[in-house]
């Protein structure tokens, strides 16, 4: 039995790496490669790294790296669909991005828009841009965000996806002190597998799941 249990599937996992800030391990059953909670950021720490960034509504740039996440969702989407922004932060670029094409996004966001009656509603989607990794419990988050998909309905995470420990330990993407869980394609096709779900994985950070 493993020291740490998988936060994801409550697997057993294993020791995967180590470097100067912290722990890693991997759950031998859905593949995903997790810090232990005795390194993670309390709230308040958490927050004060979450107040450093300074992505814009209206910023170019921030909008191009969203638009890996909006094209293809917005491919699928029925006309005026109804959706949730999870994890929105503070400044919800990719809501006003969807809204311009005629959607409705409601937004939810722990620090930032922590209105949990969104989880009371169904949507027609659920997008999560660069949101799981922080997620120190992901299996009951996205449990909780399936069961508010309509059917057909949509989930668009956007999460860099691990591709091997070779990689992994010189990975800027981990040393990030509030990412704490890390998907791979095997994760993603767990995750599927699991609900029924139809998986598209989508460059190198894009995974859309459809609900049954």
């Amino acid at each position: 039995m493993s020291k740490h249990r998988c936060p994801l599937c409550q697997g057993d996992s294993l020791p995967y790496q180590r470097d100067k800030r912290r722990d890693y391990w991997q759950c031998q059953h859905c593949d995903l490669v997790f810090v232990p909670p005795e390194w993670h950021l309390t709230a308040i720490q958490e927050r004060a790294e979450y107040d450093r960034h300074e992505n814009q509504v209206d910023d170019p740039g921030y909008r191009r790296f969203l638009s890996r996440l909006a094209e293809p969702l917005l491919q699928r989407l029925p006309a005026a669909s109804r959706g949730l922004d999870f994890g929105c932060g503070p400044g919800p670029a990719l809501a006003a991005m969807l809204s311009e094409h005629g959607h409705q996004v409601a937004l939810y966001d722990l620090f930032y828009a922590p209105n949990t009656e969104v989880f009371k509603q169904h949507w027609d989607f659920i997008t999560a841009t660069e949101v799981v990794e922080h997620l120190a419990q992901p299996g009951s988050e996205l449990q909780r965000l399936w069961q508010c998909l309509r059917p057909r309905g949509w989930l668009a995470l956007m999460t860099k996806r691990v591709s091997g420990p070779e990689v992994f330990a010189r990975w800027h993407y981990k040393n990030d002190p509030t990412h704490i869980c890390f998907f791979s394609s095997r994760t993603f096709e767990w995750l599927a597998q699991q609900w029924g779900a139809e998986l598209e994985l989508i460059g190198a950070d894009v995974a859309l799941l459809r609900k049954p």
